[in-house]
């Protein structure tokens, strides 16, 4: 498996007060430094963390960036122009802390079917944020996207009270249904150095996307020994 590290919460602790402290682009460089996969970014329609600029300083330091994104006419244009590496749609409201679950495919296919056209066209790798349901799972292979990412936050809160087989289970069946339809598997949300062991017990994931419990963790030890840290874990 790689790492995708997300460092939206960089960005968030620098717009609480404004100014440029702590810098994305000097985390970034950081990270890059370190054997992970892409920077995740979540440009959301608020810009409540990562900004516009964000991006393309990162991508000037030849990062694989992916994309994470609402099915929007605008950021949609944005991502066509940034080019990054890949985007995931995801579900986004304005009034929620974080991503609270997966996006409805199934609920829009022919929309999305149509929005992701134009971005594979352009090369970029497209993946759907999806919870592990068996009619999302098969909308995302009729809208030919190229991943699915499983919404492990569910699984992430049962393991906190001891109990989370079933969500387990439902993520290991979900990765197989999509790899026998021809997708690829990623995962994240509220993977963390406790609970991220299971991953291992999934077959052929691709990718973690992991953000707020390792920069959480830098606070004490720094990012470096952060990000090592995780990469130790999830290898």
């Amino acid at each position: 498996m790689k790492l995708g590290l997300n460092i939206d919460h960089i960005a968030t602790l620098r717009n609480a007060r404004g100014g440029f402290e702590p810098d994305i682009v000097e985390a970034a460089k950081i990270a890059l430094q370190e054997d992970i996969f892409a920077l995740t970014m979540h440009l959301r329609e608020d810009r409540r963390h990562i900004k516009d600029d964000d991006l393309y300083s990162i991508k000037k330091l030849g990062a694989k960036i992916n994309l994470e994104m609402a099915a929007t006419s605008e950021i949609q244009h944005i991502a066509l122009d940034l080019i990054p590496y890949s985007v995931c749609l995801v579900p986004e409201k304005r009034l929620e802390i974080t991503t609270e679950g997966g996006l409805d495919v199934a609920g829009q296919k022919e929309y999305l079917k149509e929005f992701i056209k134009p971005l594979r066209e352009k090369g970029i790798i497209v993946s759907m944020f999806i919870d592990a349901d068996e009619e999302q799972i098969r909308a995302c292979e009729y809208i030919k996207a190229d991943y699915i990412e499983l919404h492990t936050g569910s699984f992430a809160n049962a393991f906190d009270k001891g109990n989370c087989e079933e969500e387990f289970q439902k993520l290991k069946s979900g990765a197989k249904l999509a790899q026998s339809l021809g997708l690829k598997v990623n995962a994240g949300h509220g993977l963390n150095y406790k609970n991220v062991y299971l991953m291992h017990k999934i077959d052929n994931l691709c990718e973690l996307n992991i953000g707020h419990s390792i920069i959480s963790r830098s606070i004490f030890v720094g990012l470096k020994n952060a990000i090592q840290e995780m990469l130790e874990l999830i290898k």
